[in-house]
């Protein structure tokens, strides 16, 4: 079974790491999500989840506004040929999340490291981090250094690399 919001929590208490969590309403898409992103200090992300043609997977977190091309993106994060969308069996399999709840957060689920963990540079330059807890009812704020501490301490040390285009809305997973 994988990992629970407050098996998240905890863990976050175990490793010394501070965090504060905000409750809210299901949030599904990064539309849906912008007048809560307004209440609460710090970068938003939208999280992708990709699979390259060899069947590696991916979690890529950007800035929420970021614009990602899939067409690009392959060479920068090291895939095989052009990658494509996870899908939500792949979500719940490897991250133990449902669409609209993926968060960096989910490796803590992938015991075996199948994912790599990829940061867009421009996300860190926040000092504090927001992201789903395993849930998309709640946003976890952490700092930054602590998420790069959270990501190593799961086996899954980020790389982190610019993948955006810029700041354009471009589509609206997760």
């Amino acid at each position: 079974m994988p990992l629970t919001r407050a098996d998240l929590l905890a863990r976050f208490v175990e490793l010394g790491i501070e965090t504060k969590t905000h409750d809210h309403p299901a949030v599904f898409t990064v539309a849906e999500s912008r007048e809560i992103k307004h209440a609460i200090p710090g970068g938003h992300s939208k999280n992708l989840l990709l699979k390259d043609k060899k069947g590696r997977v991916f979690l890529v977190t950007a800035e929420a506004d970021a614009a990602i091309d899939l067409k690009a993106i392959s060479d920068k994060i090291g895939a095989s040929g052009r990658v494509t969308f996870g899908k939500a069996e792949l979500l719940m399999e490897l991250l133990g999340v449902i669409p609209g709840a993926v968060t960096p957060f989910g490796v803590v689920n992938d015991t075996e490291a199948q994912v790599t963990m990829v940061i867009d540079a421009p996300m860190m330059e926040h000092e504090i981090l927001n992201f789903h807890p395993l849930e998309n009812t709640a946003t976890t704020s952490i700092r930054r250094e602590d998420l790069v501490r959270f990501l190593g301490e799961t086996g899954h040390p980020p790389l982190i690399v610019t993948v955006s285009n810029g700041k354009i809305v471009v589509d609206d997973e997760g």
